[in-house]
């Protein structure tokens, strides 16, 4: 890489750090601040269930309108950074409201809830899709958008495991209570616009495209619709972020009853993100004797003969502890191979039809992410309360039958829907590396598109 792409690279990378350590906190440690902190019944717990699922699905779809008021953006700044600015600074309040006890319970506290948890993710919004948008203007080299990619990875997965194993032994040293994860919160975000600041002051733009007529809102289903790569990829992620994100949520849950010792959670954690950083460290040298689709099938492999073990294992950290290996390895691979499909769809939907629209179709990543957190957080409450773990007091109140179920869905599920995802990949995703290879020559002959390296 030039002077300025390294630049570029790293600075983009940093702002993941804060961003996925709060995304997570959200996304995987909210609901056991409901169920374990706050100590939420059952019957509230039902309707928080269904506020989270009714929110991200409706917060996904505002992502592809959040898609096209970006790429109508037009300022000294460009079109990302206004908006990577206001976003962060606004969910940052909101993540802290949702980590705040203010007494409420019932449905005056369900009330609240949706407000705040609502506008959490449509202030999240304002800020991911101009970030994730910013990647595929950095450069138009494949190799380097895979650099780029991994190294953006490798900082996300340092945040979202940092959170992961700290959240609960310095929740524990601060009392353990409601106040605790508040001060927890009120750090992580400010750490969070520290990080965000660094992209916003050291990113420039190097890739120019043809100056373009505005999107109305109506063409945003077209562009979506019109790019049928974009939609395998989209419907490829879906079900593998949704069987991701269900194994990483029942974390707490199962070594609070089922291996019966919560504190082995964080060193377990700490593995997993070791894990996740060898697969993104593994990606570019393993793609250098792998074609992407090669390299797909190698990560599913691995996955599977991890699940596998991970159902079967003993409570024995060193059976589980391979397990954890050998799926976060894989995971972290595939998680590069679906953005940079992802990433391609890009110029491949320029191609197609003219029009290139960047934010539009980067906004299907967190589109994706919502979409799936939903149905994880959905798939993880409702198994809580139907094998009765959220109203055990103690791990000795859940029956062998409800540990039986908690384990199904942590494991044989996602590595059933993971494979699955897999499939839809194999059969119907075709923009290959020869084929980018030619879409860009395409449109660099037809004058839409030039990159000021």
């Amino acid at each position: 890489m030039s002077s300025p792409a390294r630049r570029n690279a790293w600075t983009f990378a940093v702002g993941t750090l804060g961003r996925d350590f709060v995304y997570t906190m959200v996304t995987m440690f909210l609901i056991v601040f409901l169920t374990e902190v706050l100590d939420l019944d059952d019957a509230t717990m039902w309707a928080i269930n269904g506020v989270l699922l009714a929110a991200r699905l409706f917060d996904a779809f505002t992502d592809i309108i959040m898609g096209g008021i970006v790429d109508n953006t037009h300022t000294r700044w460009g079109p990302y950074k206004p908006w990577i600015a206001f976003g962060i600074v606004a969910s940052a309040v909101f993540a802290v409201l949702l980590f705040t006890d203010f007494g409420l319970r019932g449905p005056a506290y369900i009330a609240f809830f949706a407000v705040v948890y609502l506008c959490w993710g449509l202030a999240w919004t304002t800020n991911d899709i101009p970030y994730w948008s910013l990647l595929p203007a950095l450069t138009l080299d494949p190799g380097e958008r895979e650099r780029i990619g991994s190294l953006t990875k490798v900082f996300a997965t340092i945040g979202l495991f940092a959170a992961v194993t700290s959240v609960i032994p310095v929740t524990t040293a601060l009392g353990g209570g409601p106040a605790a994860w508040t001060t927890f919160m009120i750090v992580a975000v400010l750490a969070t616009i520290a990080f965000q600041a660094v992209t916003l002051i050291g990113v420039k733009q190097p890739v120019r495209v043809r100056p373009q007529r505005r999107t109305t809102l109506r063409e945003l289903a077209s562009i979506v619709l019109r790019n049928d790569q974009l939609i395998v990829t989209s419907l490829t992620m879906i079900v593998f972020t949704t069987g991701y994100v269900t194994t990483t949520t029942f974390g707490v849950y199962f070594f609070t009853y089922a291996y019966r010792d919560p504190g082995m959670y964080t060193p377990f954690a700490a593995v997993l993100g070791v894990a996740q950083l060898l697969g993104f460290a593994l990606f570019p040298l393993m793609r250098r004797f792998l074609t992407r689709r090669q390299l797909f099938t190698v990560a599913i492999g691995m996955c599977v003969v991890g699940y596998v073990i991970f159902f079967f294992a003993p409570m024995n950290m060193i059976p589980i502890g391979i397990a954890g290996l050998l799926v976060f390895v894989a995971n972290a691979i595939i998680v590069v191979l679906i953005m940079m499909a992802l990433t391609d769809c890009i110029e491949y939907g320029q191609w197609r039809t003219g029009r290139r629209n960047t934010a539009v179709t980067f906004a299907l990543q967190p589109f994706i992410n919502k979409v799936a957190g939903a149905l994880a957080t959905a798939i993880v409450g409702a198994t809580l309360i139907l094998t009765g773990i959220n109203a055990a007091a103690t791990p000795d109140d859940v029956t062998p039958a409800g540990l039986l179920g908690m384990r199904l869905m942590m494991m044989g599920f996602p590595m059933v829907l993971i494979v699955v995802a897999y499939l839809i990949y194999l059969r119907w995703y075709r923009i290959d590396e020869a084929f980018h290879a030619r879409i860009v020559a395409d449109l660099t002959e037809r004058g839409e598109l030039e990159s000021a390296q």
